[in-house]
Order: structure tokens, then sequence, then C-alpha cells
């Protein structure tokens, strides 16, 4: 994303609309074999990527005051906002592990929002770590209505994502002021392939195969293996674009890491004999 060198609400609204182009001709295969998107699919999909483009929008505009790495730890906080979404709303019961684990995950926030490290405190530290919890929060969202639409309509997962990138795209152009305004006016040819992998790869593929795992896959494991992203963005953000975290940022991105983990079960899960 960075090493496209395009400004944060361009990308957003690029690799939403690139994603749909791609999209669109998979959707029409999918509803000639399996059967179309029932027209309440349509609207929770239409409504899941509102929270969608609020995310991606979120995060992008976060990676460029924070860094790709501590920015891909603060979205996490989704899988913390997805059973507190389903109690609140569904009513599921909250375990225990959930309520013990939210504390943790404030403190993880806190020390790679750099709350306890003074040279760090500043605005845009602080913009940052804001944006990257409001992406969490509309990632967490995105997943509580998308999990809700599949029951509806089982079996399909091209056409509902089609619609919600349709609509994120929108959500995230209507919030691109914010953060700049969309400017495509001198973007580069090898700065557009940036952006088309990245939508290709990082968007139409890569939910793709989170849409058809989640439905194979128990809830808890599909959150330990979405903790590889964070993971590998810190190494990766590191490695090719020489953004180090302070030693506290690190401890502080490794307790939220953790805290994800705890509320899952991952960690304090009991084998069976």
């Amino acid at each position: 994303m960075k090493l496209a060198g395009v400004d944060a609400a361009t990308t957003a609204v690029a690799r939403c609309a690139i994603a749909v182009v791609v999209l669109v001709p998979l959707a029409f295969r999918e509803r000639s074999r399996v059967g179309a998107l029932s027209r309440g699919g349509v609207l929770w999909s239409l409504a899941a990527g509102a929270a969608l483009g609020i995310d991606y929008a979120a995060w992008t505009a976060s990676i460029y005051y924070v860094g790709a790495g501590i920015s891909t730890v603060l979205i996490n906080i989704q899988v913390l906002v997805l059973p507190a979404l389903a109690f609140l709303i569904d009513r599921e019961r909250v375990t225990t592990r959930f309520v013990i684990t939210l504390p943790l995950m404030l403190l993880g926030i806190s020390l790679v929002g750099g709350l306890w490290n003074a040279s760090l405190r500043g605005p845009d530290t602080g913009t940052g770590v804001l944006l990257g919890v409001i992406a969490g929060c509309g990632y967490g969202v995105y997943l509580f209505i998308t999990r809700g639409s599949a029951r509806r309509d089982p079996g399909l997962f091209v056409q509902p994502l089609t619609w919600a990138s349709a609509s994120a795209t929108v959500a995230a152009a209507m919030v691109s002021p914010i953060s700049g305004g969309i400017q495509p006016a001198g973007i580069s040819a090898q700065s557009w392939t940036l952006l088309a992998l990245l939508a290709v790869l990082g968007q139409v593929a890569a939910w793709l195969f989170i849409h058809h795992g989640s439905v194979l896959l128990p809830l808890t494991t599909t959150g330990g293996l979405l903790l590889i992203q964070p993971i590998l963005a810190l190494g990766l953000s590191a490695l090719i674009l020489g953004e180090h975290p302070t030693v506290l940022q690190s401890v502080g991105a490794a307790v939220v890491v953790a805290g994800v983990a705890t509320a899952n079960g991952l960690l304090l899960r009991k084998r069976k004999c």
C-alpha cells in the first residue's frame, strides 16, 4: 500500500473500485451456477460494505500516521468487537475470557499509541491510533453483518462480496474529504499496478478465502489464523519499509495479539486427553 506512493483516501477508494471490476464477472458466474442473492442478502451486503468502506478509509489513513505494522495490529480489535456485537444484538453469551481480555487489549493499545512514552505522544500518533481503532470497529461490524447475512443465503460468497465492495467504494469516497480527498491525477503506471495487486490479492482473493474458510472452521480457529496478519505486517513493515517500532510499542503489539488470542480461547484452551 505504502509502496504505491498514493495518498490514503485515493488508495482506499481505488482498491474497492478495482475489486468490484474483478468481482462482477465472478458474481455473474456464481449467479448462473448457484442462484441469485436474495433482496435481503443484497441489502445486508450493502450495509456490511458501508462498514467495510469506513474500515478501509480509516485503516489506510492510520498506516500513514503510525505505520503499516502498528495499524494492522490495532484493527485486530475486531475479534473483540464481534462478540460484543453478538452479545448486544443477538444476546449471545459473553465468555469470562472476553471480560478479562478487554482491559488487556486497552493496555496494549495504549502502549502501541505511545501513552507511556513521552517522545511518542503527539497529534500524529494519537490520530493514527484512533483511526486504527475506528478501522477495527468497522471491520468487526462488517464481519458481524456478513455472518448474519450468510445464514440467509448459504453457499453464496462472491455476490455478497461484490455488493459489499461496491458499497465500500461509495462509503470510502464519502469519507475521503476527511483525509484529504481523492487525488487520482498523477498516479504512475507502477502505482496503479501495485493498487491493482492490492485489490486482487488483498481484497478479492483474501476475502473469498476468508468467506469460504470461516464457514468450514470454528470461530476460534478463524480468529487464530487471522492473527497471522498483524505478525506478518510488523515483520514486513520493518523489513521492506524500514518501520521499526519502539520496545514499548512492540510489547503493546504483543499484548494486543495475546489479548485477541486469549479472548478466542487459543492460549487457555484445554487439551483433550
